[in-house]
């Protein structure tokens, strides 16, 4: 049984989506060009649906937990900085020898600000210090983890489609958190798998850290460090996950 307040969580952040992504469109700052890139098949594609994700996420997401909402604003800011300002290196490996060396890269920006925004979430949500920490190492491998999987139309809005519907049937905030992430990602699947526009680091990023938090609303340490463990493991192998979501 689906918990009362998810389809309002759901209906919201998808019209919040869907209206930031029209008025995107129809007003983009700086001119269109500017939110042109080319994709995996070499088409032009459009950035709108990333901001418009990250917002409309964002919002549904504080109206059920303010400090989440926070954590999914700021996940979405530092993926919008590597989509404007990103470079060729991959992995935080590359990042932090790059860091190592006095250059910070948009890579370590979004390692360093996602995490602390889910450490910040985190303190928020849980009361005791283990699971405040656990909570943000949640909330920030959740994000990392939904952009290592956007390497092809649909892949990272599927996946948060997919791995927020159990949460739907949770009891308290975890139901409305779950239903604001897979909110946003319903409202840009259709763009995203037509290839009209994609949802880049901003929308993988906000989208994951919408989902983390429903995660971490929905349980308590042993499912905390359960979920801990598999997103650090995601993130250590980074490159065979997202090779493996590319031959899907």
């Amino acid at each position: 049984m689906i918990v009362k307040g998810a389809p309002r969580s759901f209906l919201l952040s998808a019209a919040l989506t869907r209206a930031g992504l029209a008025l995107l469109r129809a007003n983009p700052p700086g001119g269109a060009a500017r939110w042109q890139r080319e994709n995996h098949a070499g088409r032009s594609v459009g950035l709108h649906a990333g901001p418009a994700a990250a917002l409309g996420a964002a919002g549904a997401v504080a109206r059920v937990c303010p400090g989440a909402g926070l954590a999914v604003l700021a996940a979405g800011v530092c993926g919008a900085y590597d989509d404007v300002a990103g470079d060729h290196r991959r992995g935080f490996r590359a990042h932090l020898r790059a860091l190592r060396d006095g250059e910070v890269t948009s890579g370590a920006v979004k390692l360093f600000g996602i995490s602390a925004a889910g450490l910040v979430a985190g303190a928020l949500m849980k009361e005791r210090l283990p699971d405040k920490v656990l909570a943000g190492v949640v909330i920030a491998g959740a994000a990392h983890f939904v952009n290592l999987v956007d390497v092809r139309p649909g892949r990272a809005a599927g996946a948060v489609l997919a791995l927020g519907a159990p949460g739907l049937l949770r009891e308290g905030p975890a139901a409305g958190l779950s239903a604001a992430a897979m909110g946003a990602a319903a409202a840009v699947l259709p763009d995203d798998v037509g290839e009209r526009a994609m949802i880049g680091d901003t929308g993988a990023h906000a989208l994951g850290a919408a989902l983390g938090a429903a995660v971490v609303a929905g349980n308590r340490r042993a499912g905390l460090l359960a979920h801990a463990v598999a997103v650090v493991a995601a993130a250590v192998h980074g490159d065979r996950v997202s090779a493996w979501v590319r031959a899907l």
